[in-house]
């Protein structure tokens, strides 16, 4: 007779996984592919997600880190997380034909940075240095126009030429709460600093963090399924943590120590902005294997956001 399982009680957050800009991204690479046929290719990962890219990479995409790598007379897509400019004007020298699968989002505060340039404010840049849409906001504006601001400590130490002259911006996928004290910090050295209308901070990695504060008080424990190189999903590890319960980031099913579940008695689940709704089933199918699963969604929002596709390939 086989032995028992034991109960594990799984409270899967909403919202979780895809946002619209990555679904928009993949789109743009899946119609590309059906419109020009393979290999189309991508510079950078699209999102930050292995299987989303493994897949892709078996319908044709071809990954490359530089535009050199392109050949001459493909198509190339560039990723979710945004270009500097110098990326499509060398691509158009080249006459290389492109698609932006920039995030909307991160387009808006592209654009943001442009104006501030032109009313002649410095940019104070809330980011992490080396990340994909870091680079790409810093190369819409002439070298030495932005400052990055990565810590509370940063924005306590910064130093700019003009202080009464500033502007703040942020990458869309920080810590909520993180962003708001070194805002808030900046605003008290430069009460006259300029912010954003609206919050850079996306829709989707808000209600993703969220959405974990919601379940954290109920779970001993939470899983979050995304990338190590992907900042939204490690910012939900972070949330987990400063909530009191033990936060592990696991790409699949097959990275989940069930040690690491030992004295678990109730498990949050939940996935980061590029991870797919099948690796959430995947996990929650080995988790099924193991213990005596009670699977309850808990919903913090809804979303119901989506975005164009580039002209060109709305008809496709």
């Amino acid at each position: 007779m086989a032995a028992s399982k034991r109960p594990l009680k799984l409270l899967i957050a909403a919202p979780r996984g895809f946002c619209a800009g990555v679904d928009r991204a993949i789109n743009i690479v899946e119609l590309a592919l059906e419109r020009y046929g393979a290999p189309v290719y991508v510079r950078h990962e699209i999102v930050h997600n292995k299987f989303v890219v493994d897949s892709l990479k078996a319908k044709g995409a071809v990954f490359v880190r530089d535009l050199d790598q392109v050949p001459d007379g493909v198509p190339v897509v560039f990723s979710a997380h945004g270009v500097p400019k110098a990326v499509p004007a060398r691509a158009q020298e080249r006459g290389l034909s492109y698609l932006d699968a920039t995030c909307p989002l991160v387009s808006k505060v592209h654009r943001q940075a442009e104006r501030h340039i032109e009313r002649g404010r410095h940019i104070l840049f809330i980011g992490h240095r080396g990340h994909p849409e870091v680079i790409g906001t810093f190369g819409q504006v002439p070298e030495g126009e932005m400052t990055l601001v990565e810590t509370a400590e940063d924005a306590e130490r910064v130093t700019p030429a003009d202080p009464e002259n500033l502007a703040f911006l942020t990458q869309t996928t920080l810590s909520v709460d993180d962003t708001a004290q070194i805002v808030s910090i900046l605003k008290r050295r430069f009460p006259g600093i300029t912010g954003p209308k609206g919050e850079d901070i996306c829709y989707a990695t808000s209600n993703r963090q969220a959405a974990v504060k919601e379940i954290a008080g109920q779970c001993d424990a939470l899983l979050v399924i995304g990338a190590p190189n992907s900042s939204n999903s490690l910012r939900l590890v972070e949330v987990a943590e400063r909530e009191g319960i033990r936060g592990r980031l696991v790409q699949r099913a097959a990275d989940i120590d069930l040690a690491w579940l030992e004295g678990v008695d109730t498990l949050g689940l939940t996935a980061g902005a590029s991870a797919p709704e099948v690796l959430v089933r995947e996990v929650v199918d080995f988790l099924a294997r193991h213990f005596d699963l009670d699977e309850q969604p808990v919903a913090a929002a809804e979303e119901r956001m989506v975005f164009k596709l580039p002209r060109g390939l709305e008809a496709a």
